[in-house]
């Protein structure tokens, strides 16, 4: 809001940007795409919250950062531009195609990685839904993302399994 008050009082060019959840390499291993990636990699118990049905879109980082330049150099002063990935998938259905990525490109950790998740009681006020309307975006600039979620997740399972000393690294401070 306050981008936007010096936008209108003051003249400020401005354009303000929202996304739905980013997911893709170097992402913090706190957040859900990656803890499940680590924890099939270390056999550990994956905690999927309530029946796992909550459904979030998801958008692939490398489209959010294109997304932000046509923003930045085509959109149009004081607008704001909402950037999604038309990609909503529920949590139970993301943590089940890690695993399955994970058995594919890992096969030496044994497979069936599956039996690793375990349903855990919901967070209170847990979101049942959240995603986001791109259709501005889509009709003024043209911009859609270029990765299905598909493509982008198993990228990103790709760069974590290949880049673990970086996980490493991260997870010790």
């Amino acid at each position: 809001m306050l981008v936007r008050a010096y936008h209108h009082t003051y003249g400020l060019p401005t354009v303000i940007t929202n996304c739905s959840n980013n997911y893709g390499p170097f992402q913090f291993p706190e957040k859900l795409i990656p803890v499940v990636i680590q924890s099939v990699l270390q056999r550990k118990s994956i905690p999927v919250y309530g029946d796992g049905m909550n459904v979030r879109d998801w958008l692939y980082v490398l489209d959010h950062a294109e997304a932000l330049w046509q923003v930045a150099t085509r959109g149009k002063e004081g607008e704001t531009y909402n950037i999604g990935g038309h990609n909503e998938w529920a949590n139970i259905h993301i943590v089940q195609l890690i695993c399955d990525l994970v058995d594919e490109m890992a096969p030496e950790l044994g497979g069936n990685s599956r039996k690793l998740i375990t349903f855990v009681k919901d967070r209170l006020g847990h979101d049942r839904r959240y995603a986001i309307d791109a259709a501005k975006i889509q009709r003024e600039l043209g911009w859609v993302p270029a990765h299905t979620f598909e493509q982008g997740i198993r990228k990103t399972v790709r760069w974590y399994l290949d880049n673990q000393p970086w996980v490493k690294a991260v997870l010790k401070h």
